[in-house]
């Protein structure tokens, strides 16, 4: 009793500080219009009041798919209550942003052996309530918040399937005492995670290579094809629905949300997205030009010289976009030409378009001030000028960064103490995937991309708070 005492005091007191945290950056610095925040809350809002998923577009009702609806079906929740309010949502994120840190512990403690248990746990949660990253997207209408939660249960999921067997303990998730499956479990959130971010299924991908590795011998493919098996009908059953409901609406298979998310008659510059993804790897470089894109002129000033192998070339995309700045309009022909500069440009260099860029842009998510909701420029270069310009938002950014850089300098030394552990590879695994996805196949190196990884990073940080005698005991997983 007095263990357990001594336990709870010092995680309200956590759960509390995380709160405040929370709670500062919703009074503080609220973003009520970033991004797609306005899109969600006006598909949330229709839904509620017009029983209508989609958009009024030139005053007409009009179904879309270009977001699944997980998350406007969260907000549609929260505004059968509070009506159409930006802030009873960030309220609501806080709290659910809070309960995720306690899945966090719940993730840490089930990696530490049973000696360390409630110190990694409270470590863990310590860490998960004062992380400012997370913290901060609880004041902005997106899905971060809401993914993250799904994630890190997901997780715990796996853990519970996969590691508490090779321990020998009993299970303490509700699904196994009711005789559900804990990898039917794993998929069913997932798939609905998925439902809020379609990317959500790299959980699943991550898991997949982690199973093949642990069961790889023949004897072992019965329960792989098992797992495989349920984890794919755990995240078919809630996507089921929403692929139905496009096919009847509009008429075609779509079980996610698009590859490209546009309105109807809407065309995706896949030229010109070519082009940039030879050289584009700073998160600056996007709000210069794909997001100015048919809506601001882009200055051939604010490209880098990285973008030009020959003065030839400079010469040629300064001729398109002083075409482009004309009407703000990038014609289909404009487009075509980026893409055979694209091509081009990576027959040259197959290396830097494949490797150099996505490795850059791994860097650039990973290691960054993260002030992208915050009114702070993220600039610490050259750091004389920076101070003199401005020394409370070079200061705010240093601090930013650097502990950003303890957060992954920790889970480093936590993944290599916890590399006997059974389940810590999933850990690993998620993140490096969902790096490399984001990495190559993404447009934005946006450095919100990773914070879905940050469950699995902090609940390997705190496992630095465990004697690494006690970790090296038990086989890995």
């Amino acid at each position: 009793m007095t263990s357990e005492l001594k336990m709870r005091a010092p995680a309200a007191l956590a759960a509390l500080a995380g709160l405040a945290l929370r709670l500062f950056f919703i009074l503080r610095f609220p973003m009520t219009s970033s991004g797609d925040a306005p899109l969600y809350t006006a598909l949330a809002w229709n839904w509620l009041r017009h029983g209508l998923y989609g958009l009024f577009l030139d005053g007409r009702p009009t179904p879309v798919d270009m977001r699944a609806p997980g998350y406007p079906a969260f907000l549609a929740a929260i505004f059968a209550f509070a009506g159409n309010s930006a802030r009873a949502v960030m309220l609501a994120q806080a709290l659910l942003d809070v309960a995720t840190c306690f899945v966090i512990a719940g993730i840490a403690a089930r990696l530490a052996p049973p000696a360390s248990r409630r110190r990694v746990a409270l470590a863990a949660l310590w860490l998960a309530a004062l992380c400012p990253f997370t913290a901060n997207y609880t004041a902005v209408v997106l899905t971060e918040t809401l993914t993250t939660f799904l994630t890190a249960l997901a997780i715990l999921v796996f853990l519970e399937a996969d590691a508490r067997p090779n321990t020998g303990e009993t299970s303490v998730l509700p699904a196994s005492k009711l005789g559900l499956s804990p990898w039917l479990l794993m998929g069913l959130i997932t798939g609905f995670a998925a439902l809020v971010r379609p990317e959500s299924p790299l959980l699943l991908l991550a898991a997949g290579l982690v199973l093949l590795a642990k069961w790889r011998r023949p004897k072992d493919w019965g329960r792989l094809a098992r797992a495989t098996l349920l984890l794919a009908a755990g995240l078919a059953a809630p996507l089921a629905p929403w692929a139905a409901r496009n096919w009847r609406a509009l008429h075609e298979v779509q079980f996610l949300a698009p590859r490209y998310s546009n309105l109807p008659g809407e065309r995706e510059p896949l030229g010109f997205d070519a082009w940039t993804g030879t050289w584009l790897w700073r998160f600056r470089d996007v709000y210069l030009t794909l997001w100015k894109l048919n809506d601001e002129e882009i200055r051939i000033g604010d490209i880098p010289a990285s973008a030009f192998d020959s003065a030839a070339e400079r010469e040629r995309v300064t001729k398109l976009f002083a075409e482009y700045n004309e009407t703000l309009v990038l014609s289909p022909e404009q487009d075509r030409e980026f893409g055979v500069l694209a091509r081009a440009r990576t027959r040259r260099h197959p290396l830097r378009t494949h490797l150099q860029v996505p490795l850059l842009r791994s860097l650039a998510i990973w290691f960054t001030p993260r002030v992208e909701l915050l009114p702070y420029s993220g600039r610490l270069w050259p750091p004389g000028e920076q101070w003199a310009s401005d020394a409370e938002d070079f200061l705010v950014t240093l601090a930013l960064f650097a502990v950003n850089g303890a957060y992954v300098a920790l889970a480093l030394a936590g993944t290599w103490k916890a590399r006997t552990r059974p389940g810590w590879a999933l850990l690993v695994a998620y993140p490096l995937v969902r790096t490399a996805f984001f990495a190559s196949f993404i447009e934005t190196p946006e450095p919100r991309y990773v914070l879905e990884c940050f469950p699995a990073l902090t609940a390997l940080a705190a496992l630095v708070f465990s004697p690494g005698d006690q970790l090296s005991s038990t086989g890995s997983g």
